[in-house]
Protein backbone atom coordinates (compact mmCIF):
# COMPACT_ATOMS: atom_id res chain seq x y z
CA UNK A 1 0.00 0.00 0.00
CA UNK A 2 1.75 3.06 -0.79
CA UNK A 3 0.26 6.63 0.92
CA UNK A 4 0.16 10.12 1.29
CA UNK A 5 0.22 10.87 5.22
CA UNK A 6 -1.35 14.19 4.65
CA UNK A 7 -0.59 16.31 8.16
CA UNK A 8 -3.17 19.53 8.56
CA UNK A 9 -4.26 20.20 12.15
CA UNK A 10 -1.96 17.17 13.71
CA UNK A 11 1.69 18.96 13.65
CA UNK A 12 3.20 16.46 15.82
CA UNK A 13 4.57 13.18 15.68
CA UNK A 14 3.31 11.84 19.31
CA UNK A 15 -0.08 10.04 19.44
CA UNK A 16 -0.78 10.77 16.33
CA UNK A 17 -3.25 8.27 14.28
CA UNK A 18 -1.79 9.36 10.96
CA UNK A 19 1.40 7.22 12.11
CA UNK A 20 -0.74 4.26 12.30
CA UNK A 21 -0.46 3.92 8.53
CA UNK A 22 2.38 2.32 7.98
CA UNK A 23 3.38 0.98 3.85
CA UNK A 24 5.24 3.26 1.41
CA UNK A 25 4.57 6.75 2.92
CA UNK A 26 4.93 10.37 1.36
CA UNK A 27 4.26 12.17 4.31
CA UNK A 28 3.51 15.98 2.81
CA UNK A 29 2.39 19.41 4.52
CA UNK A 30 0.68 22.10 2.04
CA UNK A 31 0.83 26.06 3.11
CA UNK A 32 -2.20 26.39 1.42
CA UNK A 33 -2.44 29.52 -1.32
CA UNK A 34 -6.02 29.48 -1.13
CA UNK A 35 -5.95 30.79 2.52
CA UNK A 36 -2.80 32.20 2.83
CA UNK A 37 -2.87 34.74 -0.23
CA UNK A 38 -5.86 36.09 1.89
CA UNK A 39 -3.75 36.93 5.20
CA UNK A 40 -1.43 40.16 6.27
CA UNK A 41 2.43 39.17 5.74
CA UNK A 42 2.54 39.89 9.84
CA UNK A 43 -0.31 37.13 10.35
CA UNK A 44 0.99 35.37 13.77
CA UNK A 45 -0.87 32.00 12.83
CA UNK A 46 1.96 31.68 10.00
CA UNK A 47 4.67 31.54 12.12
CA UNK A 48 3.16 29.76 14.62
CA UNK A 49 2.31 26.97 12.13
CA UNK A 50 5.94 27.34 10.34
CA UNK A 51 7.81 27.14 13.95
CA UNK A 52 5.35 23.98 13.84
CA UNK A 53 6.41 22.35 10.20
CA UNK A 54 9.68 22.48 11.11
CA UNK A 55 9.52 20.81 14.63
CA UNK A 56 7.27 18.36 12.76
CA UNK A 57 9.63 17.68 9.64
CA UNK A 58 12.55 17.03 12.68
CA UNK A 59 10.88 15.21 14.44
CA UNK A 60 9.98 12.82 11.74
CA UNK A 61 13.74 12.63 10.36
CA UNK A 62 14.52 11.48 14.06
CA UNK A 63 12.00 8.40 13.50
CA UNK A 64 13.49 7.74 9.62
CA UNK A 65 10.87 9.78 7.85
CA UNK A 66 10.44 13.29 6.36
CA UNK A 67 8.21 16.00 5.59
CA UNK A 68 7.48 16.88 1.98
CA UNK A 69 6.25 20.87 2.13
CA UNK A 70 4.29 22.21 -0.21
CA UNK A 71 2.88 26.12 -1.12
CA UNK A 72 0.29 26.34 -4.17
CA UNK A 73 -3.33 25.12 -4.33
CA UNK A 74 -3.79 21.55 -2.67
CA UNK A 75 -5.74 20.31 -5.62
CA UNK A 76 -3.03 21.44 -8.03
CA UNK A 77 -0.83 19.93 -6.14
CA UNK A 78 -2.55 16.42 -6.08
CA UNK A 79 -2.52 16.06 -9.69
CA UNK A 80 1.68 15.23 -9.39
CA UNK A 81 0.69 12.24 -6.77
CA UNK A 82 0.51 9.20 -9.49
CA UNK A 83 0.68 5.15 -8.30
CA UNK A 84 -0.72 6.62 -4.88
CA UNK A 85 -3.35 3.88 -3.53
CA UNK A 86 -5.15 7.10 -1.23
CA UNK A 87 -4.05 9.85 1.19
CA UNK A 88 -5.05 9.91 4.98
CA UNK A 89 -5.87 12.77 6.57
CA UNK A 90 -7.57 13.99 9.98
CA UNK A 91 -11.05 15.45 8.96
CA UNK A 92 -11.61 18.72 8.96
CA UNK A 93 -15.94 20.03 9.16
CA UNK A 94 -15.76 23.89 7.63
CA UNK A 95 -17.10 24.60 4.44
CA UNK A 96 -14.08 25.39 2.49
CA UNK A 97 -12.18 22.13 3.93
CA UNK A 98 -15.52 20.09 2.85
CA UNK A 99 -15.36 21.40 -0.72
CA UNK A 100 -11.75 21.09 -0.41
CA UNK A 101 -11.13 17.51 0.47
CA UNK A 102 -14.32 16.23 -1.72
CA UNK A 103 -12.07 17.77 -5.08
CA UNK A 104 -9.04 15.77 -3.61
CA UNK A 105 -11.24 12.11 -3.14
CA UNK A 106 -12.36 12.66 -6.77
CA UNK A 107 -8.28 12.58 -7.45
CA UNK A 108 -7.48 9.65 -5.11
CA UNK A 109 -8.88 7.63 -2.20
CA UNK A 110 -9.32 9.97 0.95
CA UNK A 111 -9.18 8.11 4.11
CA UNK A 112 -10.43 10.61 6.53
CA UNK A 113 -8.82 10.23 10.70
CA UNK A 114 -10.97 12.17 13.91
CA UNK A 115 -7.96 13.31 15.30
CA UNK A 116 -9.13 16.68 15.92
CA UNK A 117 -11.96 16.46 18.04
CA UNK A 118 -12.79 14.15 21.03
CA UNK A 119 -16.25 12.47 18.36
CA UNK A 120 -16.86 11.95 15.04
CA UNK A 121 -19.20 14.02 13.62
CA UNK A 122 -22.29 11.62 13.49
CA UNK A 123 -21.24 9.82 16.46
CA UNK A 124 -23.17 12.08 19.32
CA UNK A 125 -27.20 11.93 17.81
CA UNK A 126 -30.54 11.31 19.05
CA UNK A 127 -32.60 7.99 19.30
CA UNK A 128 -34.10 9.51 15.73
CA UNK A 129 -30.95 10.11 14.24
CA UNK A 130 -30.79 14.05 14.01
CA UNK A 131 -28.54 16.12 15.37
CA UNK A 132 -28.72 17.99 19.19
CA UNK A 133 -29.33 21.45 18.74
CA UNK A 134 -29.32 22.15 22.67
CA UNK A 135 -25.90 21.21 24.20
CA UNK A 136 -27.00 19.89 27.84
CA UNK A 137 -28.37 16.77 26.37
CA UNK A 138 -25.20 16.81 24.36
CA UNK A 139 -23.48 17.30 26.93
CA UNK A 140 -25.12 14.12 28.95
CA UNK A 141 -24.97 11.62 26.05
CA UNK A 142 -21.60 12.81 25.19
CA UNK A 143 -19.94 12.15 28.56
CA UNK A 144 -21.78 8.78 28.57
CA UNK A 145 -20.06 7.79 25.62
CA UNK A 146 -16.62 9.15 26.68
CA UNK A 147 -16.78 7.20 29.90
CA UNK A 148 -15.80 4.31 27.65
CA UNK A 149 -14.24 5.71 25.06
CA UNK A 150 -10.71 4.92 23.71
CA UNK A 151 -8.23 7.01 24.57
CA UNK A 152 -5.28 4.62 23.88
CA UNK A 153 -1.95 6.22 22.40
CA UNK A 154 -1.80 5.83 18.53
CA UNK A 155 0.62 3.17 17.93
CA UNK A 156 3.34 3.88 15.08
CA UNK A 157 3.40 1.20 12.29
CA UNK A 158 6.46 0.48 10.17
CA UNK A 159 7.12 2.83 7.09
CA UNK A 160 9.22 2.57 3.71
CA UNK A 161 9.74 6.70 3.09
CA UNK A 162 9.10 7.10 -0.51
CA UNK A 163 12.26 8.14 -2.19
CA UNK A 164 11.93 12.09 -3.34
CA UNK A 165 12.99 15.60 -2.71
CA UNK A 166 12.35 16.76 0.60
CA UNK A 167 14.35 19.70 0.95
CA UNK A 168 12.96 22.90 1.01
CA UNK A 169 9.42 24.14 -0.29
CA UNK A 170 7.91 23.22 -3.64
CA UNK A 171 6.47 25.92 -4.95
CA UNK A 172 4.83 26.45 -8.34
CA UNK A 173 7.08 23.15 -9.41
CA UNK A 174 10.43 24.73 -7.96
CA UNK A 175 12.53 24.43 -4.65
CA UNK A 176 12.77 27.38 -2.65
CA UNK A 177 14.70 27.49 0.71
CA UNK A 178 12.41 26.69 3.86
CA UNK A 179 11.54 30.15 5.11
CA UNK A 180 9.29 32.25 6.09
CA UNK A 181 9.86 34.65 3.30
CA UNK A 182 9.65 32.58 0.53
CA UNK A 183 5.82 31.92 1.24
CA UNK A 184 5.24 35.77 1.67
CA UNK A 185 5.48 36.49 5.27
CA UNK A 186 7.42 38.41 8.09
CA UNK A 187 8.80 35.92 11.09
CA UNK A 188 6.41 37.44 14.35
CA UNK A 189 7.58 37.34 18.09
CA UNK A 190 5.40 34.97 19.43
CA UNK A 191 5.77 32.88 22.30
CA UNK A 192 5.93 28.95 21.59
CA UNK A 193 5.66 27.10 24.67
CA UNK A 194 6.15 22.94 25.02
CA UNK A 195 2.27 22.04 24.89
CA UNK A 196 3.14 19.13 27.23
CA UNK A 197 4.48 21.94 29.90
CA UNK A 198 1.38 24.07 29.63
CA UNK A 199 -0.56 21.00 30.46
CA UNK A 200 1.72 19.92 32.98
CA UNK A 201 1.05 23.10 34.76
CA UNK A 202 -2.70 23.41 33.99
CA UNK A 203 -3.11 19.90 35.84
CA UNK A 204 -1.54 20.84 39.16
CA UNK A 205 -4.10 23.92 39.42
CA UNK A 206 -7.18 22.19 37.85
CA UNK A 207 -9.27 22.78 40.82
CA UNK A 208 -9.39 26.10 40.15
CA UNK A 209 -10.26 26.29 36.82
CA UNK A 210 -14.28 26.56 37.95
CA UNK A 211 -14.02 28.89 40.46
CA UNK A 212 -11.00 31.58 38.95
CA UNK A 213 -11.39 31.01 35.32
CA UNK A 214 -13.31 34.09 34.25
CA UNK A 215 -10.76 36.56 36.61
CA UNK A 216 -8.97 38.25 34.59
CA UNK A 217 -5.55 38.45 36.39
CA UNK A 218 -5.64 34.66 37.51
CA UNK A 219 -3.90 32.12 35.76
CA UNK A 220 -6.40 29.71 35.80
CA UNK A 221 -7.13 28.79 32.31
CA UNK A 222 -4.98 26.25 30.28
CA UNK A 223 -3.79 28.39 27.65
CA UNK A 224 -4.06 25.16 25.31
CA UNK A 225 -6.60 26.54 22.62
CA UNK A 226 -4.08 26.96 20.19
CA UNK A 227 -2.47 23.75 20.38
CA UNK A 228 -5.99 21.51 19.88
CA UNK A 229 -6.35 24.07 17.07
CA UNK A 230 -3.39 23.07 15.70
CA UNK A 231 -2.80 19.27 16.77
CA UNK A 232 0.42 20.54 18.22
CA UNK A 233 -0.62 18.28 21.54
CA UNK A 234 -3.40 14.99 20.70
CA UNK A 235 -7.00 15.75 22.30
CA UNK A 236 -6.80 12.03 23.44
CA UNK A 237 -3.29 12.79 25.22
CA UNK A 238 -5.04 15.76 27.31
CA UNK A 239 -8.25 13.44 28.21
CA UNK A 240 -5.36 10.42 29.64
CA UNK A 241 -4.27 13.21 31.54
CA UNK A 242 -7.45 14.74 33.08
CA UNK A 243 -8.56 11.15 33.56
CA UNK A 244 -5.64 9.77 35.79
CA UNK A 245 -6.04 12.36 38.34
CA UNK A 246 -6.87 11.38 41.72
CA UNK A 247 -9.42 13.52 44.06
CA UNK A 248 -9.21 16.07 41.36
CA UNK A 249 -12.63 18.19 39.94
CA UNK A 250 -11.72 18.04 36.21
CA UNK A 251 -15.29 18.03 35.13
CA UNK A 252 -15.74 21.78 34.65
CA UNK A 253 -12.96 21.53 31.93
CA UNK A 254 -14.24 18.40 30.20
CA UNK A 255 -17.36 19.92 29.97
CA UNK A 256 -15.21 22.75 27.78
CA UNK A 257 -13.61 20.16 25.81
CA UNK A 258 -17.13 18.52 25.15
CA UNK A 259 -18.37 22.12 24.26
CA UNK A 260 -15.68 22.41 21.73
CA UNK A 261 -16.62 19.36 19.83
CA UNK A 262 -20.49 20.38 20.09
CA UNK A 263 -19.35 23.94 17.87
CA UNK A 264 -17.79 22.12 15.57
CA UNK A 265 -20.19 18.74 15.59
CA UNK A 266 -22.80 21.69 14.59
CA UNK A 267 -20.72 23.40 11.92
CA UNK A 268 -20.82 19.98 10.54
CA UNK A 269 -24.62 19.31 10.54
CA UNK A 270 -25.72 22.90 9.73
CA UNK A 271 -22.89 24.34 7.07
CA UNK A 272 -25.12 27.51 7.34
CA UNK A 273 -24.10 28.56 10.75
CA UNK A 274 -20.86 30.01 9.77
CA UNK A 275 -22.15 32.81 7.58
CA UNK A 276 -25.79 33.05 8.22
CA UNK A 277 -28.31 33.49 11.16
CA UNK A 278 -30.03 30.11 12.44
CA UNK A 279 -32.60 32.19 14.19
CA UNK A 280 -34.37 35.62 14.33
CA UNK A 281 -33.94 38.05 10.92
CA UNK A 282 -32.17 40.90 12.81
CA UNK A 283 -28.89 40.88 11.44
CA UNK A 284 -27.68 44.02 13.00
CA UNK A 285 -27.01 47.55 11.31
CA UNK A 286 -23.77 47.93 9.28
CA UNK A 287 -22.02 51.16 10.96
CA UNK A 288 -18.31 51.63 9.46
CA UNK A 289 -17.49 54.42 11.91
CA UNK A 290 -18.74 52.39 15.28
CA UNK A 291 -16.47 49.43 13.14
CA UNK A 292 -13.37 51.40 12.67
CA UNK A 293 -13.44 52.60 17.12
CA UNK A 294 -14.12 49.15 18.15
CA UNK A 295 -11.24 47.57 15.97
CA UNK A 296 -8.56 50.37 17.18
CA UNK A 297 -9.82 50.12 20.36
CA UNK A 298 -11.41 53.25 20.64
CA UNK A 299 -15.07 52.57 22.18
CA UNK A 300 -14.34 54.13 25.22
CA UNK A 301 -15.66 51.46 27.61
CA UNK A 302 -11.83 50.13 29.18
CA UNK A 303 -12.79 46.51 29.61
CA UNK A 304 -13.84 46.33 25.38
CA UNK A 305 -10.85 48.50 24.24
CA UNK A 306 -8.24 46.28 26.59
CA UNK A 307 -9.29 43.69 25.14
CA UNK A 308 -9.16 44.44 21.81
CA UNK A 309 -5.44 45.95 22.34
CA UNK A 310 -4.59 42.34 23.90
CA UNK A 311 -5.65 40.45 20.79
CA UNK A 312 -3.58 42.82 18.06
CA UNK A 313 -0.70 42.38 20.19
CA UNK A 314 -0.81 39.09 20.86
CA UNK A 315 -3.34 37.11 18.76
CA UNK A 316 -4.99 36.12 21.95
CA UNK A 317 -7.59 37.55 24.04
CA UNK A 318 -9.36 36.23 27.80
CA UNK A 319 -12.46 34.10 27.15
CA UNK A 320 -14.80 36.20 29.75
CA UNK A 321 -13.42 38.81 27.77
CA UNK A 322 -14.31 37.69 24.58
CA UNK A 323 -17.79 37.05 25.52
CA UNK A 324 -18.10 40.75 26.97
CA UNK A 325 -16.50 42.13 23.41
CA UNK A 326 -18.90 40.14 21.91
CA UNK A 327 -22.28 40.99 23.93
CA UNK A 328 -21.43 44.65 23.50
CA UNK A 329 -20.79 44.80 19.50
CA UNK A 330 -23.44 42.72 18.58
CA UNK A 331 -26.41 44.16 21.56
CA UNK A 332 -24.50 47.87 22.45
CA UNK A 333 -23.34 48.81 19.08
CA UNK A 334 -25.84 46.50 17.05
CA UNK A 335 -22.99 45.65 14.36
CA UNK A 336 -23.28 42.56 12.50
CA UNK A 337 -21.95 39.67 14.38
CA UNK A 338 -20.34 38.25 10.97
CA UNK A 339 -17.91 41.80 11.16
CA UNK A 340 -16.75 40.68 14.59
CA UNK A 341 -16.24 37.60 13.48
CA UNK A 342 -14.29 38.11 10.76
CA UNK A 343 -12.60 40.51 12.90
CA UNK A 344 -11.32 37.79 15.32
CA UNK A 345 -10.91 35.76 12.26
CA UNK A 346 -8.24 37.33 11.42
CA UNK A 347 -6.28 38.16 14.80
CA UNK A 348 -6.74 35.36 16.79
CA UNK A 349 -3.71 33.18 16.83
CA UNK A 350 -6.14 29.86 18.02
CA UNK A 351 -8.31 30.99 15.71
CA UNK A 352 -11.27 27.61 15.32
CA UNK A 353 -13.95 28.57 12.44
CA UNK A 354 -16.58 26.69 14.50
CA UNK A 355 -15.83 27.73 17.23
CA UNK A 356 -15.73 31.40 16.85
CA UNK A 357 -18.86 31.95 14.20
CA UNK A 358 -21.07 29.50 16.66
CA UNK A 359 -19.60 31.92 19.63
CA UNK A 360 -20.46 34.75 17.46
CA UNK A 361 -23.82 33.79 16.94
CA UNK A 362 -24.25 32.35 20.98
CA UNK A 363 -23.67 36.21 21.74
CA UNK A 364 -25.60 38.01 19.36
CA UNK A 365 -28.61 35.43 20.21
CA UNK A 366 -28.79 34.13 16.40
CA UNK A 367 -27.43 30.50 16.69
CA UNK A 368 -28.18 27.32 17.63
CA UNK A 369 -28.88 27.29 21.43
CA UNK A 370 -27.71 30.90 21.96
CA UNK A 371 -27.85 33.08 24.74
CA UNK A 372 -31.53 34.81 24.67
CA UNK A 373 -31.59 38.26 22.42
CA UNK A 374 -32.20 40.17 25.57
CA UNK A 375 -29.48 39.25 28.11
CA UNK A 376 -26.62 40.99 27.96
CA UNK A 377 -23.49 41.33 29.17
CA UNK A 378 -23.06 44.62 31.32
CA UNK A 379 -19.02 45.56 30.33
CA UNK A 380 -19.10 47.94 33.26
CA UNK A 381 -20.29 44.75 35.73
CA UNK A 382 -18.25 42.42 34.13
CA UNK A 383 -15.01 44.46 34.35
CA UNK A 384 -15.81 45.71 38.35
CA UNK A 385 -16.43 41.82 39.10
CA UNK A 386 -13.53 40.03 36.95
CA UNK A 387 -11.00 42.88 37.07
CA UNK A 388 -11.52 44.59 40.39
CA UNK A 389 -8.12 46.24 40.68
CA UNK A 390 -8.21 46.83 36.91
CA UNK A 391 -4.62 44.91 35.81
CA UNK A 392 -6.15 43.76 32.86
CA UNK A 393 -7.35 46.95 31.59
CA UNK A 394 -4.71 49.03 32.73
CA UNK A 395 -2.39 46.19 31.37
CA UNK A 396 -3.63 46.86 27.81
CA UNK A 397 -4.36 50.21 28.61
CA UNK A 398 -1.48 51.65 29.88
CA UNK A 399 -2.59 55.32 29.63
CA UNK A 400 -5.13 54.61 32.30
CA UNK A 401 -2.40 53.95 34.83
CA UNK A 402 -2.86 56.94 37.07
CA UNK A 403 -6.73 56.72 37.01
CA UNK A 404 -8.64 55.01 39.78
CA UNK A 405 -9.88 51.58 39.27
CA UNK A 406 -13.12 52.28 40.80
CA UNK A 407 -13.43 54.72 38.09
CA UNK A 408 -13.14 52.69 35.03
CA UNK A 409 -15.82 50.52 35.85
CA UNK A 410 -18.10 53.47 36.20
CA UNK A 411 -19.81 54.28 33.06
CA UNK A 412 -21.45 57.61 34.53
CA UNK A 413 -18.13 58.88 35.52
CA UNK A 414 -16.38 58.08 32.36
CA UNK A 415 -19.33 59.50 29.97
CA UNK A 416 -19.18 62.67 32.34
CA UNK A 417 -15.34 62.87 32.13
CA UNK A 418 -12.71 63.34 29.67
CA UNK A 419 -9.15 61.28 29.76
CA UNK A 420 -6.13 62.03 28.50
CA UNK A 421 -5.95 59.97 25.57
CA UNK A 422 -8.68 58.02 25.60
CA UNK A 423 -12.24 58.85 24.27
CA UNK A 424 -15.14 58.81 26.07
CA UNK A 425 -18.11 55.79 25.30
CA UNK A 426 -19.61 56.03 22.14
CA UNK A 427 -22.49 54.62 23.51
CA UNK A 428 -24.65 54.43 27.03
CA UNK A 429 -25.02 50.92 27.64
CA UNK A 430 -28.80 50.84 29.60
CA UNK A 431 -29.91 53.13 26.27
CA UNK A 432 -28.02 50.53 23.66
CA UNK A 433 -29.31 47.49 25.31
CA UNK A 434 -32.92 48.46 25.08
CA UNK A 435 -32.57 49.30 21.69
CA UNK A 436 -31.50 46.39 20.72
CA UNK A 437 -34.00 44.20 22.19
CA UNK A 438 -36.71 46.93 20.23
CA UNK A 439 -34.92 45.38 17.11
CA UNK A 440 -34.94 41.76 17.85
CA UNK A 441 -38.77 41.70 18.55
CA UNK A 442 -39.47 43.47 15.46
CA UNK A 443 -37.40 41.04 13.80
CA UNK A 444 -37.86 38.02 14.51
CA UNK A 445 -37.92 35.19 12.04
Amino acid sequence: MKRILWFRRDLRVDDNPLLSFGGEVLPIFIFDENILKELPPDDKRVSFIFYHVVKLKSDLQKMGLNLKIFYGKPEEIFTQFKGFDEVVASGDYDAYAKERDTKISHMLHFRYLNDTYIFKPKEILKESGEPYLVFTPFYKKARAVLAHKNRDTAKIAEHILVQTEYNGIEKNGKIVALTLENLGFAEQNIEIVNPHKKLEVFLKKIDSYQQMRDYLSSDATSELSVDLRFGTLSIRAVLRAIFSLKGADAEPFVRQLIFRDFYAYLLFHIPTLEVQNYKYAFNGIEDEEKFRAFCEARTGVPIVDAGVRELLKTGAMHNRVRMVVASFFTKDLLLPWQWGERFFASHLLDFDLASNALSWQWSAGTGVDPQPYFRFFNPYLQSKKFDKDALYIKKWLPELTHIAPKFLHDETYLLANTLANRPKPIVVHKEAAKRAVEFFKIKQL
